[in-house]
């Protein structure tokens, strides 16, 4: 060994005191931006096990789900990959008993190992916070404007400046008609306990609490049929709160929208509610009171 190398760890050689070694950071880096290449060379980011967002707010809430993904990729990095530079390359050789050195610190390694997890918590909360506005935010003009009603244990969907309510008889799911790429208001409405109004495939939800005004925004962005249903327990037949989302055209949404108002006139003018006319108790007008005030009988 030549006069200006010295002895760290065991048996392996390392520069002379003042000048410095980068391999576990360049290694982690290294592999951190292979990593930033691999995925950003791809068409799109992978879900990481998340659904396909079916709405613009849920674009939002993956959005920020794969950033942190990626985030706990990046620091699983910075943590094994100099971990097992440092035990494959200073480990211990065989026949060698001399002491390695004894250095309590690394003050640069130090300074970038506390401000790189500041600087990824800090990215993440400005992101957190741009997501959760976008999500939270209520459109001015909606192109629909829906009182979503929760009930022990169903939905009612009151169609403001329609005329018209969609419910549904007992054993049955009421099924919510938004228009695609077009932004829909939904008034959470709870009539008795707290329920929660849940798409999976829309990447979130909101509570109904009674006495608590509660309005979101729904933007689809995929033509298709969703299942819903209460994701708050509400009692004993919670599991029975389910409905459905079907997401048409904006042209198919105004006729259908059209064809449920002449039926509610019609059968307003013929003296029944066909299922269509609003009720002053949502409960009355699916059953669900009747059926139990029976079983409890």
């Amino acid at each position: 060994m030549g006069p200006t190398a010295i002895r760290l760890g065991y048996g392996r050689p390392m520069a002379a005191p003042g000048r410095r070694t980068h391999g576990p950071t360049r290694s982690a880096a290294g592999a951190a931006a292979l990593v930033g290449t691999l995925i950003l060379s791809s068409c799109e980011l992978p879900r990481f096990g998340a659904p396909d967002a079916a709405s613009d707010e849920g674009g939002a809430v993956l959005g920020l789900w794969q950033g942190f993904f990626l985030a706990a990729i990046v620091v699983t990095l910075f943590v094994w990959v100099p971990l097992a530079f440092v035990l494959l390359k200073y480990r211990r050789q065989k026949g060698d008993d001399r002491v390695p050195s004894q250095r309590a610190y690394n003050i640069p390694l130090e300074v970038a190992y506390t401000a790189i997890p500041v600087l990824i918590v800090a990215a993440l909360f400005f992101f957190s916070v741009r997501a959760e506005e976008k999500v939270t935010a209520v459109a001015a003009e909606p192109v629909a404007q829906v009182e979503v009603i929760g009930f022990q244990w169903g939905w009612q969907f009151r169609y403001r400046g329609e005329g018209f309510t969609v419910d549904a008889p007992p054993g049955e799911k009421p099924q919510l008609v938004l228009p695609v790429d077009a932004a829909s208001n939904l008034e959470l409405v709870s009539t008795d306990v707290n329920h929660s109004f849940w798409v999976p495939d829309f990447l979130s939800k909101r509570d109904l609490i009674p006495g608590v005004d509660n309005e979101i925004t729904v933007t689809p962005s995929r033509l298709g049929t969703y299942e819903g249903r209460c994701a708050e327990f509400c009692g004993l037949d919670h599991w029975r709160m389910g409905f459905t989302v079907r997401v048409v055209s904006l042209d198919d949404y105004r006729a259908w929208t059209a064809e449920r108002r002449s039926s509610a006139e019609a059968s307003s003018e013929g003296g029944g509610s066909g299922g269509t006319e609003a009720s002053d108790d949502p409960t009355s007008s699916s059953g669900f009171s009747d059926s139990t005030e029976e079983g409890g009988r």
